[in-house]
């Protein structure tokens, strides 16, 4: 293994694809590099310059900005990783990359050990650094994917869940809400998330009509009975239907309602930031980040889960904990949550009810026992 390694390490510069490098700009964001350009052969030209650049726009929104960080902060802590080894991340080499994963399952410099999931999604951002800068990484390689399977046979253990928050707990949440227009903005955020089922990127990303801003996720129409929600979502377009709630108090479309009136928003997006006072909305969009601040926030004010310290209680919730509030407490078949969740399959949804019947369908029965 580590002669292999050593040849690839020997491996030409010239061996690269030709726009590659490895220089420190590259390895920090292929998208804002030459990673896509014209072919050596074609002479450029205003057009063809400018349709480059497009293109290299495009292929920078083929993944969710959040996953583009992730991704760039995968190949700069391997880049950094190579070169205190004495190595290249150029071209690829699956002997390193199988050591990079041991290194980070098993530190030998006091650095906490990362987690089975945090390792496959390290080893996605590098396969897709890769692609960027035109070289294909073989996942099933041996000295990457053995590695990584006696690794999870060592060390993986079942998912950490966020808690969900229950229907007690929401209302407990919005009650400590004031009624200026930050807190308007708030309350809704957190019962639209909460009934829609919505990551928090989904709600910060809705616009009022349909291609109102560039960086839209999705639109909202408002009738009689409920709202709409046309979403962007990871697996493609899909519709999310909110109905109206028993009182207006609790109602995520009245929420939404007088947030929009009192905020005076018409037009772009839904959820933007307020004026220091409070008393004015800026045309800027939130941040996704100001979702889960809100949830921890709200957490403490309202005094959910209050036996615990206050590092705990934080600790449980987060922006999932609306989806799965809903998937836990929502009184009807399974199915019906599983399409405003979006998920794919039913069992991706059990995985978010945390309060369900385990043993509805009882198969020891069945079989006659």
């Amino acid at each position: 293994m580590l002669s292999d390694m050593s040849k690839m390490n020997e491996k030409s510069i010239s061996d690269a694809p030709i726009g590659s490098s490895i220089n420190e700009d590259d390895a920090r964001d292929p998208t804002s590099s030459e990673a896509l350009t014209l072919p050596s052969h074609v002479a450029g030209s205003g057009t063809l310059d400018r349709l480059a650049e497009n293109a290299r726009d495009y292929a920078k929104a083929s993944t969710a900005e959040n996953t583009n960080k992730a991704y760039a902060a995968d190949w700069k802590h391997f880049a950094r990783w190579c070169r205190l080894k004495g190595a290249e991340p150029l071209p690829p080499s699956p002997e390193m990359i199988g050591l990079y994963l041991t290194d980070l399952a098993a530190p030998t410099n006091g650095s906490p050990a990362l987690s089975v999931s945090t390792l496959d999604r390290r080893l996605s951002g590098l396969a897709w650094n890769y692609a960027q800068r035109g070289f294909a990484l073989d996942r099933k390689d041996r000295h990457i994917a053995t590695v990584l399977a006696g690794i999870k046979r060592k060390h993986a253990r079942p998912p950490v869940q966020k808690e969900a928050i229950l229907p007690e707990d929401i209302l407990a949440m919005v009650a400590t809400l004031p009624y200026d227009l930050r807190g308007l903005r708030d309350r809704a955020i957190l019962l639209l998330g909460y009934a829609g089922g919505l990551r928090r990127s989904e709600i910060i990303s809705l616009d009022v009509g349909k291609d109102d801003t560039h960086d839209s996720g999705g639109w909202i129409e408002i009738l009689g009975d409920g709202a709409v929600l046309t979403l962007n979502a990871k697996a493609g377009w899909r519709e999310v239907e909110i109905g109206r709630g028993s009182s207006n108090q609790t109602c995520p479309v009245h929420a939404l309602e007088q947030w929009l009136h009192f905020a005076k928003i018409d037009f772009g997006p839904v959820f933007v930031r307020t004026s220091r006072d409070g008393k004015k909305a800026l045309e800027k969009r939130l941040n996704d980040k100001h979702v889960a601040r809100l949830i921890k926030s709200t957490v403490l004010k309202s005094g959910i889960r209050a036996e615990l310290p206050e590092k705990d209680r934080l600790a449980l919730f987060s922006g999932h904990s609306l989806r799965a509030g809903l998937a836990s407490s929502a009184e009807v078949d399974e199915r019906y949550v599983q399409k405003q969740l979006g998920h794919a399959s039913a069992e991706m949804t059990r995985r978010y009810q945390r309060r369900r019947d385990r043993f509805r369908v009882n198969l020891t029965k069945a079989a006659g026992l």
